[in-house]
């Protein structure tokens, strides 16, 4: 491997046991020589290598000249990540190169024991990784030094911006030396990037990698059409069907991530979940569970969308639409990484196709529209990956040959084989049957394909200068297949008793033994209802229900001569057309002329006018009798210590005094006599 002069040896040997023969474009960009000590604002395609490329970028420095780290006194890096997931994971990088040249690494990320990282801080430390949060506590405790920090890297710089965690960038930042480095990596830079940019770093250098104008040319995008409700089912055959060792779904919410997991661990997977709500300690195992294989399926909110790792992801399902661009492709990106092939699916139904191409056009990336593997294409699928399987062609042991021949002796070849195909299907999750949907595309571009123009498109014209709609013509209904020789039965109820289709239809089928497919056209009358059902049905039916026709308690079915005359708004023929009732049409009351004096409606009485409301009487608002008073006379209450009209005193009660409920006798006042007890 040919390496940079000012990269120390311990890195490239680092490198070299890692079995890089090639740097990635970005890592190749942020080590040019003439880059050497300036800030840098880089952004590039997640998944391109940019951990071991500011590793590289910030060595020389680190090291100072030096081949090996000196004895820690004070940290001279901090690296700054959005997640605890990923500053974990960029520890884990950069011990692996940095470990040979004596660094000594620690983190500090939420959810973890403060004490054992303050410990670990105590004890010295070159390169300190954390989360921006549990890092601005350590420097308030005091526990964290930046006096000697000479560089500063913020990783997913957007992402922690988006996360609110400006407030304690910025007090991690104006904490550290104005002599540091400022290396800022961010998949894309907006406003509020440039504007961090511009106010802690100096003369940034902008790199943009080429790779950056091509998103994620490893990932294969495919939009899959589903039935609403059938996305769970889409999942676990799209799951079934991948050859990926490692499966990545993505939900919106933590509940739907519960929902989704309680779904596929019963359906046989073994899965892990992974969102906000778990301690860091239960994060970590389903990470390392899905390292290790014991796990296929990972169920996981946005708080994965971010930097996460995993080498054996070649699947990555979006069964909840991603709010925007950027988070479709930093979804995207768990997959595909360092040069390997993935697989991307968005799961959309029909009603969000428009809003899934825009959102694919945003994010300038090309998906494959189609539907979702069915259940006979994964038994298909199924049965070729065990024709193929490499055990048939594998040598037998002396004991597995043994073993056979008394198999095939007992129970002959063909049984043995059919065993063998059963326990084999039997180990595998059964695939789910999915609902037809429509996948053709949507008709917009109708003016290109010579249909009628989108209305957007015509000119606009006055709706009065429009020539009149010739009216419509109506055909004659063509029947049904199977209905050719239809037999029509009439039902004792319409619409004056509510009757509808939606009861109608199961009601014949459960008491005629009755099919959806036996039963055609239902007409709703005023006073019954029309139903038309195969001949054999119809038979099948009366056959079935009681001599007198009953169905149910007070409703009836009885036979019809022929095929009935529509009554009115469903009719087979223009011939057969009921006259339409006029729509009654309300007379505005003219508009009175200006000047003309309005008319007193008094005027339209030819004798006396009409006895007016004999006038009420004044009342008191300060009364609360109820009853008027008499002018001149003193209203009740005015005198002190008067008791409302409407209230009466009871007899043979105190107005002081303790209340004993016992009428006629006055309490009287005095001492009272002294207690016995």
């Amino acid at each position: 491997m040919t390496t940079a002069p000012f990269i120390p040896s311990a890195l490239a040997e680092a490198l070299a046991e890692r079995g890089y023969d090639t740097l990635t474009q970005v890592q190749t960009a942020v080590i040019q020589p003439d880059l050497a000590g300036k800030d840098l604002l880089v952004s590039a395609q997640t998944g391109s290598g940019k951990t071991v490329g500011f590793g590289l970028a910030m060595a020389e420095d680190l090291f100072g000249g030096a081949d090996r780290f000196a004895p820690a006194d004070a940290p001279l890096a901090i690296i700054v990540a959005p997640t605890r997931e990923l500053a974990q994971q960029v520890a884990r990088e950069l011990q692996w190169l940095y470990g040979p040249s004596g660094a000594r690494l620690a983190t500090c990320v939420g959810g973890m024991d403060m004490r054992d990282e303050r410990r670990a801080l105590g004890r010295g430390a070159h390169i300190v990784v954390g989360t921006p949060g549990r890092l601005a506590d350590h420097i308030r405790r005091g526990s964290l030094i930046t006096s000697g920090i000479r560089v500063v890297v913020l990783d997913e710089a957007d992402e922690m911006l988006d996360m609110g965690f400006r407030d304690e960038l910025e007090f991690i930042l104006q904490g550290t030396p104005e002599t540091r480095r400022t290396l800022m990596f961010s998949a894309t830079v907006p406003k509020g990037i440039a504007a961090l940019a511009g106010r802690y770093q100096r003369d940034a250098q902008r790199i943009t990698t080429a790779a950056e104008k091509e998103q994620h040319v490893d990932i294969d995008y495919k939009a899959l059409l589903v039935a609403p409700g059938d996305e769970e089912n889409a999942i676990v055959n799209i799951v079934r069907h991948s050859d990926s060792e490692t499966a990545l779904v993505f939900c919106t919410t933590r509940a739907a991530v519960n929902k989704l997991m309680s779904r596929m661990g019963n359906r046989g997977f073994p899965v892990v979940a992974l969102s906000g709500e778990l301690s860091q300690k239960e994060r970590g195992n389903a990470l390392q569970a899905l390292r290790d294989g014991r796990a296929r399926v990972c169920i996981a909110t946005d708080v994965a969308a971010r930097g996460l790792d995993l080498k054996n992801l070649g699947l990555v399902i979006h069964a909840d639409l991603p709010r925007d661009p950027a988070t479709l492709l930093h979804r995207s990106g768990r997959t595909g990484r360092a040069g390997r092939k993935g697989t991307s699916v968005l799961l959309v139904t029909p009603r969000a196709r428009r809003r899934v191409e825009r959102l694919l056009k945003d994010a300038r990336i090309e998906a494959n529209f189609g539907k979702p593997p069915s259940a006979e294409e994964i038994s298909a699928q199924d049965d070729a990956r065990l024709m193929a399987d490499p055990i048939f062609t594998e040598d037998a042991t002396s004991a597995d040959a043994n073993l056979a021949r008394i198999l095939i002796d007992t129970y002959g070849a063909e049984q043995v084989a059919a065993a063998f195909v059963r326990r084999h299907r039997s180990e595998r999750t059964a695939p789910e049957d999915l609902r037809e949907v429509d996948d053709r595309p949507p008709a917009r571009d109708r003016k290109e394909r010579g249909e009628r123009g989108d209305r957007r498109d015509r000119p606009d014209r006055n709706r009065d200068d429009r020539p009149p709609r010739e009216p419509r013509e109506r055909r004659p209904r063509e029947p049904q297949p199977g209905f050719e020789n239809a037999t029509w039965i009439g039902l004792n109820v319409g619409r004056r008793k509510n009757a509808e289709a939606r009861w109608l239809l199961p009601m014949l089928c459960k008491a005629g033994g009755l099919s959806r497919e036996d039963i055609g056209a239902i007409r709703i009358n005023p006073a019954d209802t029309h139903v038309e059902l195969k001949p054999d049905a119809a038979k099948r039916l009366f056959d079935t229900i009681k001599a007198d026709g009953t169905l149910e308690k007070g409703l009836r079915a009885f036979s019809l001569d022929g095929a009935p005359a529509p009554q009115g708004g469903h009719p087979d023929t223009p011939e057969d057309e009921a006259p339409r009732r006029p729509k009654p049409r309300i007379q505005k009351k003219p508009a009175e002329a200006p000047g003309k004096p309005v008319m007193d409606p008094l005027a339209a009485f030819d004798g006396d006018a009409p006895p007016r409301r004999k006038p009420k009487k004044p009342f008191d608002k300060n009364k609360t009798g109820g009853k008027p008073f008499k002018p001149g006379s003193k209203p009740a209450g005015a005198h002190k210590g008067a008791r409302p009209a409407h209230a009466k005193s009871k007899p043979g009660f105190a107005k002081s005094g303790p209340k004993t409920g016992k009428p006629g006798k006055v309490h009287r006042k005095g001492p009272k006599k002294p207690s016995q007890d």
